[in-house]
């Protein structure tokens, strides 16, 4: 009997593996010899599923922007307003392993998006989706006269945050006392918020 082949989470281990080497030896090392040998598999059979280096980027960009998702749709936001919102952008940030890869490969992504068009699109879906949730759940909180403009400056802060993070990991520490910082700027009162998601 032919073994059956579930492409879509062929595609996806193809994807998680490029997002790897990008972390681990930048994003000029992927190539779909590169990519080919560090799933196991030959160029040819990563050409079944993604034709070209361009095709596998675009794939991971998305795949690493559904993590990012992910983990932020798992935040209690029913937590006050300021805890949810530290814990939302936690998840974006290079704190272990996975999100320090993940960080690592979203910065590459994000210079490689200024000369690529279809890249740049993925990330500006991506930031516009993370934003209308942020702006929605933080006018259900109270905030709706800045809930547009708080959205874009969290986004903007956890972005630059994510940076600083990757190429100075013994600082961590101090720059998560600079989060909390910037949060009490942000959101100085307390309380409470339906969920981000149902």
């Amino acid at each position: 009997m032919p073994k059956t082949v579930d492409r879509e989470e062929q595609r996806r281990q193809i994807g998680a593996a490029l997002l790897q080497l990008v972390a681990e030896r930048g994003l000029d090392e992927v190539s779909v010899r590169t990519v080919a040998a560090a799933t196991g598999r030959s160029p040819g059979a990563v050409q079944k599923y993604f034709r070209t280096k361009d095709e596998m980027l675009t794939f991971a960009a998305e795949l690493a922007g559904e993590r990012v998702e992910r983990r932020m749709a798992e935040v209690d936001t029913a937590l006050p307003v300021r805890q949810a919102l530290r814990d939302l952008i936690l998840t974006t940030l290079p704190v272990d392993t996975e999100r320090r890869a993940e960080a690592t490969a979203q910065l590459a992504f994000a210079v490689h998006a200024a000369h690529h068009p279809r890249l740049a699109a993925i990330r500006v879906q991506v930031d516009r989706d993370i934003r209308q949730a942020l702006a929605g759940w933080l006018e259900s909180a109270g905030h709706a006269t800045h809930a547009q403009a708080v959205a874009d400056a969290v986004i903007a802060f956890s972005d630059g945050l994510a940076l600083r993070m990757l190429y100075t990991p013994q600082q961590h520490e101090h720059l998560l006392t600079v989060l909390d910082h910037a949060l009490d700027t942000l959101i100085p009162g307390h309380g409470t918020v339906p969920h981000l998601r149902e």
